[in-house]
Order: structure tokens, then C-alpha cells, then sequence
């Protein structure tokens, strides 16, 4: 696997795979409200992540415990204040994320569309972008 960077607005990390085929990595961020939080079965879920696994996808999953138990760290003029509790109320939380590798975006919306709990909440992708020294 051979990283390069394939873009300069915004730099986003390119990996070529043995089919010298350029992939981009996606985050694909779950949303559910509180509600629907357990509406879509933890088995479901993993036999998605299973599916973009075995077609050379999937980089990383993994479900996130209720917003309740969140922790938000922030550092202001060098003094560090930590609350308990998500930074912003929302209605829908955050419940979960993959990490995938796409061709393009379509490709990772196409995936996310497939991901169970977009049923009952919402996906956001994102790209994945280099740090900038």
C-alpha cells in the first residue's frame, strides 16, 4: 500500500491499492436520535461493517456508549475545563462511525446508504484529510 497525497484544496490522503486504483478515506459519522438509539440491532450493524470488510473497505467501526456518558474538554488561555455532557444539544446524537475507503465520493455515499441505522437517523460523510505540517 503506497500513501500519496492526491489533492491540495482541501489535502485529502489517497491510498493506491495493488490494483493501482486511488481510494480516499471517508468517515462515515451515525446519527440517531435518543429515541432510536437501539432501533437497529447491534448484529445488523456488524454484518455491514463485516460486508465493507470483506470487500476491502472498511478501515474501522465502531458504536459509541449514549451522549450521557460523553466528557468535553476544553482548553481556554492555557486553563483546561472539563463538563460532563456532548459540547452542543442536538437532536440527533452521535452514535457511531466507519472508516471506509472509497473511489470518490459517490462511492462512499453509494456505502453509506447502505449503512443500517440511516433507516431511523442520518450518515454524514466526511473526507478524511492530511494533517498540514
Amino acid at each position: 500500500m503506497i500513501l500519496l497525497s492526491i489533492s491540495r484544496q482541501p489535502r485529502r490522503l489517497g491510498v493506491v491499492n495493488a490494483g493501482l486504483e486511488i481510494r480516499m478515506k471517508y468517515l462515515c459519522l451515525v446519527y440517531l436520535e435518543k429515541e432510536k438509539w437501539h432501533a437497529v440491532p447491534d448484529r445488523e450493524c456488524a454484518n455491514c461493517g463485516d460486508g465493507f470488510r470483506k470487500r476491502g473497505m472498511l478501515l474501522a467501526a465502531e458504536p459509541l456508549h449514549p451522549v450521557e456518558t460523553a466528557t468535553t474538554v476544553r482548553v481556554r488561555n492555557g486553563k483546561v475545563s472539563v463538563t460532563d455532557g456532548p459540547f452542543a444539544e442536538t437532536k440527533e446524537q452521535l452514535a457511531g462511525f466507519y472508516l471506509i475507503e472509497a473511489r470518490d465520493l459517490n462511492e462512499a455515499i453509494q456505502s453509506a446508504s447502505k449503512i443500517p441505522p440511516a433507516r431511523e437517523g442520518s450518515i454524514e460523510v466526511r473526507p478524511v484529510r492530511e494533517l498540514t505540517p
